[in-house]
């Protein structure tokens, strides 16, 4: 189906084995190309305390799987909680990460897989005087707590991990760069789409900015057209079929 095409995989070193197998079953070469590294804060106490205090909390809420199992590495892999929190998570994802650590997944969207797509639900619209948790990376979108304040909630975070830029040899990526041997471009963040442009070098930016770029939302799409790549495709969902579904379209045209 892929016949021997180059699909670049930027996802982190612990997330990129399904995507690149998939690709490899379907007859593709994966080139494993992590752009982010995700590691976990180098003191953990803030994260336990708070943790341990969770019923101080109307509604917790998790930005991705990674921000539930670093929360549980942090907290000696348990989450303790009582029935008048409830939890809520971004996407489908995250919400089986929950489960898969014993937590209820009180909310979740049921299309959709964002901050805007939580924010739509029901449950979050009247929440005036309740308090809220985010559990996520250092740093990220301010909008869903931007949006619950502008509701009347009082909003905290609690960053139990960081990214950082993968110290990783480039060279055989701009190789095959170089050579035009690189068929798709796969990117399913707007970090890693930065890192990718740092990693590789401003100086190879004509050489990529024809490749069949395949991202996960719009928001990344357009990041990635004001960098200048030409030739953007947007999964129908952030999951790692149907990225595959549409590497296969962007190489056969089918």
């Amino acid at each position: 189906m892929l016949n021997g095409a180059h699909v670049l995989v930027t996802r982190p070193e612990h997330q990129a084995e399904n995507l690149s197998r998939l690709i490899e079953q379907r007859g593709g070469i994966a080139v494993r190309f992590p752009t982010l590294e995700i590691v976990s804060l180098d003191d953990a106490e803030p994260v336990k305390t708070t943790l341990e205090n969770l019923d101080s909390f109307r509604w917790v809420i998790f930005i991705s799987a990674n921000a539930v199992n670093f929360a549980l590495k942090a907290n000696g892999g348990k989450i303790g909680f009582t029935k008048s929190v409830r939890f809520a998570a971004v996407g489908q994802s995250t919400a089986q990460a929950m489960t898969m650590a014993g937590l209820p997944v009180d909310l979740v969207p049921e299309k959709g897989y964002n901050s805007e797509a939580l924010l739509a639900m029901p449950q979050l619209q009247q929440v005036e005087g309740q308090d809220f948790l985010i559990v996520r990376g250092e740093g990220g979108r301010e909008q869903l707590a931007t949006t619950l304040r502008s509701r009347g909630a009082a909003v905290n975070y609690l960053e139990v991990y960081k990214r950082i830029i993968p110290r990783i040899d480039s060279s055989p990526v701009v190789e095959l760069l170089a050579q035009h041997r690189l068929d798709v471009i796969t990117v399913t963040s707007a970090e890693a789409l930065q890192n990718l442009n740092f990693m590789l070098g401003e100086k190879n930016n004509k050489l990529w900015s024809f490749i069949p770029l395949v991202v996960v939302s719009d928001r990344i799409r357009r990041q990635a057209f004001d960098m200048g790549f030409n030739r953007i495709t947007v999964t129908d969902r952030p999951i790692d079929t149907a990225i595959l579904e549409t590497v296969i379209t962007c190489v056969t045209g089918e």
